[in-house]
């Protein structure tokens, strides 16, 4: 069942005035909900990712006999969780953008746009002001993007470690299969991600079933 584009008449025509509050309460709630999940996955993947970082420099400070295996799997494991943590970043902006869009046409006939009008502070007019607001004042910088930048990063600094790790590349160098093995499902999984990552566009067909329970009497 494909989807179906809609105006902005169809749109209001869905939400009629009756509607309109509730259908805002609910976006407000849910939008609420969305940016406590963010931070919530957001924490999530600094534990891993932190958690590989500690095995690694560990690793690194060690004398064990497998020092570059262990090195080469960690820093393939922190980039697997990099890059997750770069596609759960998105998507998490994509239902808060969702739900914020939803407030921005409906709140007119129920608050007014407060929602969309942005009050901020006058323009500084002297270098006093322009100092203090260079160094403490307000910037319209979004923190979920830079959440999104630095994870960005971290997965960079990911491949760079992984570089660092592996053993100078030698056309006659002897063939080490645990290390392509492990590059190879890394960049598998990284490729899953953002290919069958993806949130399902389309409808969907219900099959309803319905189970009888009854004493049967012998």
């Amino acid at each position: 069942m494909p989807t179906t584009n809609i105006s902005q008449k169809e749109y209001n025509k869905q939400f009629s005035d009756k509607k309109k509050e509730k259908a805002l309460e609910h976006a407000l709630d849910i939008r609420k909900f969305e940016i406590e999940l963010y931070w919530k996955r957001a924490t999530y993947f600094w534990t891993f990712i932190g958690a590989t970082f500690a095995g690694y420099i560990a690793v690194q400070a060690s004398s064990v006999d497998n020092k570059q295996d262990l090195a080469v799997i960690l820093s393939c494991l922190g980039f697997v969780f990099s890059i997750a943590w770069v596609c759960v970043n998105r998507g998490s902006k994509q239902w808060q953008e969702n739900w914020e869009n939803h407030v921005d046409s409906l709140e007119d006939d129920v608050t007014g746009p407060l929602y969309k009008v942005i009050l901020s502070r006058r323009p500084p007019e002297n270098f006093k002001e322009k100092t203090e607001h260079i160094i403490t004042g307000p910037s319209p910088i979004s923190v979920s993007k830079i959440n999104q930048i630095i994870s960005l990063y971290i997965s960079a600094l990911w491949i760079c470690l992984l570089v660092y790790s592996l053993p100078e590349f030698d056309f006659h160098g002897s063939f080490n299969a645990l290390y392509v093995a492990v590059i190879s499902i890394s960049v598998v999984a990284c490729i899953l991600f953002f290919w069958l990552g993806r949130t399902y566009g389309g409808g969907f067909w219900h099959k309803g079933t319905i189970r009888t329970s009854e004493i049967k009497n012998d």
